[in-house]
């Protein structure tokens, strides 16, 4: 019986993984570099925060902020215009069979970490923190 080429766990394979972080080292050396051959895409300081590369590895999707979260939408739309030269530079610096299709979508991860850290600073949950901490504390104690 044939057995199934990709991976069926829950989250991305070995491979995945490792490839996606491959591209991200890749994207951002360029970027740092200013590799591309844009003004508009050079004049920005992006982050590349995280590659997620599908199962069969053809298309790698980078989530992308630019310094400070100044002119992402400026900054994104450079980057997909500037998409085949990127990918370029990826296919040339990785050994695999495919050159990957690059996705860029903004990174939101740092927009909910200050949602976070303003939710924790809230004086309600400071309290409903404080109230489990000191139910956990009776409960060692009782032990």
């Amino acid at each position: 019986m044939a057995q199934n080429r990709f991976h069926t766990g829950s989250g991305p394979s070995q491979r995945q993984l490792r490839v996606g972080e491959l591209i991200r080292r890749t994207l951002s050396d360029v970027l740092m570099r200013a590799e591309v051959h844009d003004p508009d895409l050079n004049r920005h300081s992006i982050t590349v925060g995280e590659v997620k590369a599908s199962p069969d590895l053809k298309v790698a999707t980078a989530y992308v902020m630019p310094l400070g979260g100044h002119d992402a939408n400026d900054a994104l739309a450079a980057l997909r215009r500037n998409q085949a030269e990127l990918r370029h530079h990826v296919a040339k610096a990785m050994s695999l069979k495919y050159a990957p299709q690059l996705r860029f979508v903004l990174d939101e991860t740092f927009d909910r970490m200050d949602d976070t850290r303003r939710m924790f600073a809230d004086e309600r949950v400071r309290r409903d923190i404080a109230l489990d901490d000191d139910q956990e504390d009776d409960r060692k104690d009782d032990l």
